[in-house]
């Protein structure tokens, strides 16, 4: 906002103020009322460019108002000059009283310190003669040479930085990119965005990067279409996008719509194939899950298990799943079964995530009780309550490593996401925090392990994207973008990795390390 365009741009009307408040929502860890409010406000047709609009504006805007309002106070009626020193006034004072109640305020708080005044005068008469001598004695005193200065953080990060030249920058949405994902079997990348499409990228090389193929999302009852997940089946050949309008969609990989998949009530915030891509599973804010047939497009089977929405679900195996919600609790459910097999309780506050290890024997849960916990399906309590992290927990991803992976001797470990604007890595067989990553200054959404699971990528909204060794937690590259990010994914290679921004954009970084 340092240009007089901007500013006019960000004239303090309803829509800017909406706004500020959404993205306050988003910068404090409710995400989801974020998301929620944006729409039912109309934010998402408003043209402001979250660029201009830096981290903290709302609280920035109010406290430009309380310093107006205390300006006021200040200034004589007469002359507007201000006569003697500024009184600072509280902002409980600001909001509570009038402009002459704040003027009385700041008079009588004058008068004390006049008072005040005449007796400090006294103690810095005394106070200044001895500082002299003390001053004297310094310049007596042979000062120490100043060692060598190491590099500051700043500086190690500009020697990490990602070159320009490895960094592609694929255009083409008009609004915030939310997600992306890649194929599993070939270069080809897909992102979702609130500006109702989901675009395909050909990333192979000779191809043109900047064409996409657009997948268009017709308005289905007047409701917003924002694409809030995708997912890519086993073979590359079908991708799902999940809509805010409670729509699923089933597209060829050349980005024909195959099927529409009518039978939510209320947003799709989760969306997953299982793993021999016959079935699909889609969770939504209308508190249920809902299992397809992947050829028919036919509901297989719905669960109205949750009080509240559904928030991520996730495949066990072929037939089993695990789904969270802001009802606190977890169920694990069948194909088949009517009841949940297991519900997991604990979480005192909305469950964000849940991810099952590439085994199908541990279930990690994540929270805005500021926890990441472990369940298995032979107890009912946590084996793991992670508890280091001092803000709510956003994500969390399993490393591609331990039993049944294909880094099978690797330690299992996991990686929690966090609005206290750190990333821990767990070990599970110690059940204790080995790194703790901590460059970032603004709230993590994202975080991805490379497929070989020596190194785990982090996008935040402080724009920046960092990707750290596993094995020490050192800093090993980083990106600066021009805006927050909301996603990071690896290519099959892990040569690559994709980030979703705020800023219609989505960078792909070519990475050798």
């Amino acid at each position: 906002m340092a240009s007089s365009q901007n500013q006019a741009a960000l004239a303090l009307t309803s829509d800017v103020i909406n706004y500020l408040i959404m993205r306050y929502l988003q910068e404090s860890g409710f995400s989801h009322t974020a998301f929620v409010f944006g729409h039912e406000s109309s934010v998402a047709r408003t043209t402001i460019d979250p660029n201009n609009v830096p981290p903290g504006s709302l609280i920035t805007f109010i406290q430009k108002g309380l310093q107006y309002l205390e300006l006021e106070a200040n200034l004589e009626s007469q002359d507007g000059e201000v006569q003697g020193e500024f009184s600072l006034l509280s902002a409980e004072e600001l909001l509570s009283n009038d402009v002459d109640q704040l003027r009385q305020l700041v008079q009588e708080r004058r008068d004390e310190e006049r008072t005040k005044g005449v007796e400090k005068k006294k103690d810095k008469e005394k106070d200044k003669e001895k500082d002299k001598g003390e001053r004297v004695k310094e310049k007596a005193q042979p000062r120490e040479r100043a060692g060598p200065v190491g590099p500051t953080a700043m500086e190690e990060d500009s020697a990490l930085e990602v070159s320009p030249s490895s960094v592609v920058t694929l255009q083409g949405h008009d609004s915030e990119v939310y997600i992306c994902a890649w194929s599993p079997v070939e270069p080809l990348l897909a992102s979702g965005s609130g500006d109702s499409t989901a675009r395909i990228w050909n990333l192979a090389q000779g191809s043109q990067y900047t064409k996409s193929v657009v997948l268009h999302h017709e308005v289905k009852h007047n409701k917003s279409k924002d694409v809030t997940t995708l997912d890519w089946n086993h073979d590359g050949s079908l991708l799902a996008t999940g809509s805010y309008d409670g729509l699923a969609r089933v597209w060829s990989r050349d980005g024909k719509l195959k099927q529409t998949l009518e039978k939510h009530e209320g947003p799709i915030f989760s969306l997953k194939w299982n793993k021999k891509g016959d079935l699909l599973l889609s969770g939504s804010v209308d508190k249920s899950a809902v299992v397809w047939d992947a050829k028919s497009g036919e509901v297989k089977q719905i669960y109205q298990l949750h009080s509240a929405p559904t928030l991520d679900i996730d495949w066990r195996n072929n037939n089993s799943f695990a789904t969270c919600s802001t009802d606190k609790l977890i169920h694990v459910c069948k194909l088949g079964e009517t009841a949940p097999i297991k519900t997991f309780k604990g979480h005192t506050d909305e469950v964000n995530a849940i991810k099952w290890d590439p085994s199908g024997r541990f279930l990690a849960s994540c929270s805005d009780d500021r926890t990441a916990k472990v369940w298995q399906m032979t107890g009912d309590k946590c084996v793991h309550d992670f508890t280091d992290h001092v803000r709510e927990i956003y994500t969390i991803k399993w490393s591609p490593t331990g039993p049944n992976s294909a880094n099978a001797n690797l330690p299992l470990l996991l990686a929690s996401a966090s609005f206290d604007t750190t990333i821990k890595l767990w070990d599970i067989e110690q059940g204790r925090c080995v790194h703790s990553l901590n460059r970032h200054t603004e709230p993590v959404y994202s975080v991805a392990f490379s497929p070989n699971g020596r190194f785990v990528a982090t996008g935040s909204f402080d724009r920046n994207v960092h990707i750290w060794s596993v094995d020490d937690g050192s800093l090993v590259k980083t990106y600066a973008g021009a805006a927050g990010i909301y996603e990071v994914a690896w290519n099959r290679d892990g040569d690559k990795l994709a980030a979703c921004f705020a800023n219609k954009t989505v960078c792909v970084m070519d990475l050798r390390l």
